[in-house]
């Protein structure tokens, strides 16, 4: 096969235009001003690796650790990692097309499709290796690329078939690297047998199966490939290097003429490596190995184990995708991608999204981790799918993770309170941001409970756990303190909160405070059973108090909504009916708080705080499901036809987390807060709504066949319709409010915010399992028995 292609690549290039000319180091440093790129995924992938003793080594049943990731949007190659799962070292890798007079970039003038390489018989990935077709929007040509990367190797794997369709076309790879996670200081070379870009220690080189035809490196809007060929539809200028320069550069290599009815098929290897020679040698590693054989274990497919071998694992998938309303192809994708998103170097590692928010508009002169990191709320959501998936392993080694992002006497530049877990931090524990949020620290005790009553942890285990880990969080959870790192030095009381949920505001959130009350109640329950009877005693005492003020402290009735009695998003003291004014945020004015409503109060619910019939939990709904109030305040919004619509929620009324609804401009452009910018639906939402439903189907203990149906119909069926092309669930979707434009989305669609978020899809696969099992899988039972009312 490898040499019929070679003469087929040696017929083609006797109608290979014209060669660029060798004109000396490329000029024009340090190019354009770099930003990352579009966060609407539409396919993350990884090799699977499988532990040793419960870490990420060499040697395991995986052999070699792989740590290169990648994603796809826009039908092309966007953001890939090497190393830590934050660190950048491509942009986008895209093909331009001449097509007689025109220049066609894919993305930019192409339409595109992408499925799974590999499915069960019943259509349901097992692995995140993709077929992504780009097809040139006047029909003149497609492109079809394969993407998976070397299981054994620090590699990725592009196979690409250029197809002319209605006319000849030339086709040129053009390759963005963004070395050492930022788009400025790199350095390139260009050659007909390899592109070769490096930052310090972060070197990669892209080593195709067939020579270039020609080859050419340049900075970004001076000297760079495209520009070249944008100027009269050839490629004339050929740059070798960037020479004693680096900045923002690109990396160009032309292929040959492809005749109109013709196929032209490459395969590209990019290899990375601490220097030229080790990631040049990883890249010809996988050719040598065979592309065929490299996709096979990373598949699974052969007698090596992969991704396939780990779906087989879960033994509780299958009975999750049967509760599904699509047939399990979003469940089995769900799955893939919560594994995808752990760190390959610290195991247990779980980060909210790969990608980075908005990045089309995101300066990327200085490093950026974006969703790429660790905060434990979005960590304890994606630990419990695991569990509910049948993985243990994965939400152990989280557990045996959280250490590293506790606060401790020795934390770096800590000099206050310890026991609380930082609000965001890189994989390695790196502190980027110090909020205190409290249900950040109280959910890293409920996993642990969890753990050990599923069988996970051994009693001994949970003991030494409670010491070193658990009993410091729980003790901050009671007498709090004042808080000494970086610029924070606020004083926290509990359950006030410095930060709730959104990380935007202080006081008493009902979110929160369920969280806490469930932390402080579950550890108790592991207090007494590590021996220390008056701690237990201590947390509980904490707990009834909490639990005996939620109303008091966060459910007004004197609100300026509905019938005025409803649980506020947040009290900023001890008075829901003072109308305090909330702080501002993301670009909106501060309004009174018994104006802004959000679902925070199905927490409460969710844990076992109170019964899904509780007087105060029944009053809020109808403010959360009122539809005709302004946009600005309103949260609910229906897609669909009527007869069958889906539900969807934003954050909160007032929320400005989100694109410019005036301008459709993304959220903080330039840095700066929008007044338009308007907070879209949340697809997690509705998942959380649908667990609520469950909640009261199970109050008489049995949920029917029937109540399980119309939950799926509505709420399951709900989130399955927020997935993408890819199966890939989003942070928001548009709400169809404002103007939709540039991205043009229709309502319902997932916005350039974040996908996939590890949340929602986390969400989704607990609510599979709720359903599956008849009763909310986050509930807590010593939380309801003592405080559910």
């Amino acid at each position: 096969m490898r040499l019929l292609a070679a003469v087929s690549a040696l017929a083609l290039l006797a109608a290979a235009p014209a060669l660029a000319q060798d004109v000396g180091p490329a000029p024009g440093a340090p190019g354009d001003a770099p930003t990352w790129v579009n966060a609407a995924k539409v396919g993350a992938g990884a090799s699977y690796e499988a532990y040793v003793d419960g870490q990420y080594r060499d040697g395991g049943p995986t052999g070699e650790v792989s740590k290169v990731w990648f994603s796809i949007a826009d039908g092309v190659l966007t953001e890939t990692m090497w190393g830590l799962i934050h660190e950048a070292q491509i942009k986008q890798m895209r093909l331009a097309v001449v097509v007689g007079d025109d220049v066609v970039v894919e993305g930019e003038g192409t339409d595109f499709t992408v499925d799974y390489l590999t499915r069960d018989d019943q259509g349901r990935p097992l692995s995140p290796s993709y077929r992504v077709t780009t097809r040139d929007r006047l029909g003149r040509f497609e492109i079809e690329k394969r993407l998976f990367t070397d299981p054994d190797g620090q590699a990725l794997v592009v196979r690409v078939e250029v197809r002319a369709l209605t006319a000849s076309v030339v086709p040129f790879v053009l390759l963005e690297p963004h070395m050492a996670n930022t788009g400025v200081g790199d350095a390139g070379r260009a050659t007909v047998d390899g592109l070769f870009a490096h930052e310090g220690a972060s070197h990669l080189a892209l080593i195709p199966d067939v020579p270039f035809t020609a080859a050419s490196v340049g900075f970004v809007g001076a000297s760079d490939g495209l520009t070249d060929l944008q100027d009269n539809g050839r490629m004339n200028r050929a740059h070798p290097t960037t020479g004693e320069a680096t900045g923002n550069i690109m990396l160009t290599g032309a292929l040959p003429r492809v005749r109109r009815g013709q196929t032209l098929s490459r395969d590209f290897v990019i290899g990375f490596g601490a220097d030229a020679g080790s990631a040049e040698g990883e890249a010809r590693d996988a050719h040598q190995a065979g592309l065929d054989q490299v996709q096979a274990t990373y598949d699974g497919t052969g007698a090596a184990v992969g991704w396939s071998d780990w779906t087989a694992s879960l033994d509780q998938l299958p009975r999750l995708a049967a509760q599904s309303a699509d047939g399990g192809k979003l469940a089995y994708a769900s799955a893939l991608m919560l594994k995808v998103q752990e760190d390959r170097t610290h195991a247990g590692a779980l980060i909210a999204s790969l990608s980075n928010p908005w990045g089309d508009t995101v300066d990327a002169t200085n490093p950026s981790t974006g969703y790429k990191a660790v905060w434990p709320r979005d960590f304890y959501q994606v630990a419990m799918a695991f569990l509910a998936l049948g993985d243990a392993e994965t939400p152990l080694a989280a557990f045996r993770y959280l250490p590293q992002v506790q606060v401790r006497a020795d934390t770096p530049g800590n000099s206050g309170a310890t026991g609380w877990f930082l609000q965001k931090t890189w994989v390695d524990g790196t502190i980027e941001w110090v909020g205190v949020q409290l249900d950040q620290t109280a959910m890293p005790i409920m996993l642990g409970w969890r753990l050990w009553k599923d069988g996970h942890l051994t009693d001994a285990q949970i003991a030494e756990a409670y010491r070193d880990m658990l009993k410091p969080a729980a003790d901050f959870l009671v007498d709090g303190g004042t808080v000494g790192i970086l610029w924070n030095d606020r004083t926290v009381t509990p359950p006030w909160t410095q930060q709730e949920r959104w990380e935007e505001q202080e006081g008493f959130s009902p979110s929160t405070t369920a969280a806490v009350i469930a932390g402080l109640t579950v550890a108790a329950d592991i207090a007494a059973a590590s021996g220390d009877p008056e701690s237990a005693a201590r947390y509980l005492a904490a707990a009834d108090d909490y639990a005996a003020r939620v109303e008091a402290r966060m459910f007004t009735t004197e609100g300026s909504l509905g019938d005025g009695d409803y649980f506020l998003r947040l009290s900023r003291n001890e008075d829901p009916n003072d109308k305090g004014t909330l702080g501002e945020n993301n670009g909106q004015p501060g309004l009174p708080e018994d104006r802004i409503i959000d679902g925070g109060f199905l927490e409460l619910v969710r844990y076992g705080v109170r019964r899904a019939d509780a007087p105060s939990i029944v009053a809020t709904l109808p403010e959360y499901d009122d539809q005709t109030r302004e946009d600005r305040l309103r949260v609910r919004y229906d897609f669909g036809p009527a007869g069958d619509r889906t539900p969807g929620y934003r954050r909160y009324g007032n929320d400005g987390y989100g694109e410019q609804a005036d301008t459709g401009g993304n959220y903080g452009v330039g840095g700066q807060m929008h007044p338009g910018q308007r907070g879209r639906v949340w697809p997690f939402f509705t998942g959380e709504r649908g667990h609520y439903e469950l909640a009261v189907a199970a109050l008489d203990g049995t949920v029917t066949e029937a109540e399980r149906a119309a939950i799926r119909r509505t709420w399951v069926r709900g989130m399955e319709r927020f997935a993408n092309a890819g199966l890939l669930l989003p942070e928001q979707v548009f709400d169809g409010v404002g103007n939709p434009t540039p991205h043009g989305y229709a309502p319902g669609q997932g916005t350039n915010s974040a996908t996939p978020l590890a949340w929602t899809h986390a969400e989704y696969l607990k609510l599979l399992r709720s359903l599956a099992d008849g009763a909310v899988w986050d509930r807590y039972a010593p939380v309801a028995e003592r405080h559910g009312r």
